[in-house]
């Protein structure tokens, strides 16, 4: 069979998690319209057994953080990972947000790849909703840069030429081995996904500057032949953003949990019953000890 790596890259809120889903034909990433959604690297799992006449196709796609300007010790790791990611992967995936304006960011990521002789696919996000001369213009802008090997505009979030940037990254996969079995799509555990789920909810409930001051722990996960219990501990920077989190007599984070419920439930197929508890942890992403500990840096 055919199978292989793509690493995809971008500045923060591009919709890369959004693209990898729609790829993938399922939610394993989570999406929000705020910046520096995804904080760790996911891995999607693209399987065709019947690709090439049935001697199948393997994909994984490596779904890395934002590249950005870092402002703590949580932001540098970020940085880290995502670049990181570029050295074992058979194809890199630059996706840009068609409607922003070109900045520093891009011109920095431009010059990291510069140096960096693996097969590079442009996409332009939001094609959609870009006029035509407004996509030519930015199409030759990089284009001339002579990084890429092709170019391609596309609509993460309805699917427009999703499906032939998929057949063309297809082609930079080799001969080699089932990576993972054609029936999964991810191989982080559940545990990994209900805390993920946990925190798009936050993302999408809270004000602008407290998400990425959150993490969220699942400190237990009982499963039962009808119902599954989960205890999870939200952890954020401020006593003033504790308050926040948990609304007036409750009432916010009774909404985060039955947004994030529901989800939960779609993902394992069973009721689940949620518990949820708020703890400060002051300067968490400033801790080059507690960045390690949950996850955001190799040890």
């Amino acid at each position: 069979m055919k199978s292989g790596f793509v690493g995809i890259i971008g500045r923060p809120n591009v919709g890369k998690s959004t693209l990898m889903n729609t790829v993938l034909g399922e939610k394993i990433a989570i999406t929000s319209s705020k910046p520096q959604t995804t904080l760790n690297r996911i891995t999607g799992i693209y399987t065709d057994s019947e690709y090439d006449g049935g001697s199948g196709l393997q994909m994984v796609f490596l779904d890395t953080p934002g590249i950005h300007k870092p402002h703590n010790k949580l932001g540098a790791a970020i940085n880290e990972t995502a670049v990181n990611t570029l050295g074992g992967v058979d194809v890199i995936l630059l996706l840009i947000d068609g409607t922003r304006e070109f900045g520093r960011g891009d011109e920095g990521i431009l010059e990291l790849l510069r140096d960096i002789g693996t097969p590079k696919i442009l996409a332009i996000n939001k094609m959609d909703l870009m006029g035509p001369e407004e996509y030519l213009a930015l199409y030759n802008r990089y284009d001339e840069t002579g990084l890429f090997d092709d170019i391609y505009g596309v609509s993460a979030l309805k699917g427009d030429n999703v499906e032939m940037l998929r057949d063309r990254l297809a082609g930079y996969m080799s001969d080699g081995p089932m990576y993972y079995p054609e029936d999964i799509a991810t191989d982080h555990p559940e545990r990994f996904i209900v805390s993920e789920i946990i925190r798009e909810k936050l993302m999408n409930y809270l004000e602008d500057e407290v998400p990425h001051g959150v993490f969220v722990e699942i400190e237990s996960f009982e499963e039962g032949e009808k119902l599954t219990e989960i205890g999870a501990v939200i952890y954020c920077e401020k006593r003033s953003h504790k308050s926040i989190i948990i609304g007036k007599g409750g009432s916010k984070l009774k909404g985060i949990g039955k947004a994030a419920r529901r989800d939960i439930e779609d993902l394992l197929g069973c009721k689940v019953y949620l518990s949820l508890w708020v703890k400060v942890k002051e300067n968490w992403r400033d801790s080059e000890r507690t960045i390690r500990r949950w996850g955001y840096k190799d040890e």
